[in-house]
């Protein structure tokens, strides 16, 4: 008897999806695709600086040149206890105990600006303290996450759009949606992103500007696919 009653609400179950399924099929709609995009400045750039005794042949030490640094990055106002981190540091002890000479030591640090012009300034104070080893490791937009659901909610838009427009064209009314397939975000990552805009002069005193640096934007975009109900 419980076998009966389980298969009779088995059935009953599949007849009543069978029939939400076709009236859904049974509704006249249109279906469309909605994009959208948005391009954006980084406004985070990290650099990596390494500070390496080697560079100076052990003449100038990573306390030295760290304390240099930190006055010229000062000097172009850049607030080091938050922009500022040690990333690692070591020593070559091998150096030591092979040719009983001094320890070489090695300090990188990560450094974050927040635009292009401020990127070329921290270039050139950097170059300013004997500091060359300087890589961009990473640039990122600080609200990412709010201009990604911008972006989204216009191709929303954008789909609604579509299908009033498609079907106007038919004497028809697009009315309300049915259907949703959000197809996610695609974040253009950069690429050779850094462009120096012109070389740096020399001014009159001899001393080289900064030079006149900008960011490839980035991309962000968005589709969505979007069925709605067709009516008179």
């Amino acid at each position: 008897m419980k076998k009966l009653m389980v298969s009779v609400a088995a059935v009953l179950l599949a007849g009543s999806l069978f029939a939400q399924e076709k009236n859904y099929i049974d509704q006249p709609y249109i279906e469309v695709t909605g994009k959208a995009e948005m391009e954006v400045v980084p406004d985070e750039i990290y650099l990596r600086i390494v500070i390496n005794e080697k560079d100076n042949k052990g003449k100038v030490s990573v306390d030295q040149q760290e304390k240099e640094m930190f006055k010229q990055l000062k000097g172009i106002g850049i607030d080091l206890e938050k922009n500022l981190v040690v990333q690692d540091m070591s020593s070559d002890l091998q150096t030591y105990f092979l040719r009983k000479n001094a320890i070489l030591s090695t300090k990188a640090y990560q450094l974050k600006v927040n635009s292009a012009q401020q990127l070329g300034e921290a270039f050139q104070a950097l170059q300013t303290a004997g500091i060359s080893d300087v890589n961009i490791e990473k640039t990122d937009v600080s609200n990412i996450e709010e201009l990604r659901q911008e972006v989204r909610t216009n191709a929303a838009k954008a789909a609604r759009k579509n299908a009033e427009v498609l079907a106007a064209a038919l004497g028809q009314q697009a009315k309300e949606a049915i259907f949703v397939q959000d197809y996610g975000f695609n974040m253009r990552p950069y690429a050779n992103v850094l462009m120096a805009k012109s070389m740096a002069v020399a001014d009159a005193a001899g001393e080289e500007a900064a030079p006149q640096l900008e960011f490839q934007k980035i991309k962000i975009e968005h589709s969505v696919m979007v069925r709605f109900i067709l009516g008179l």
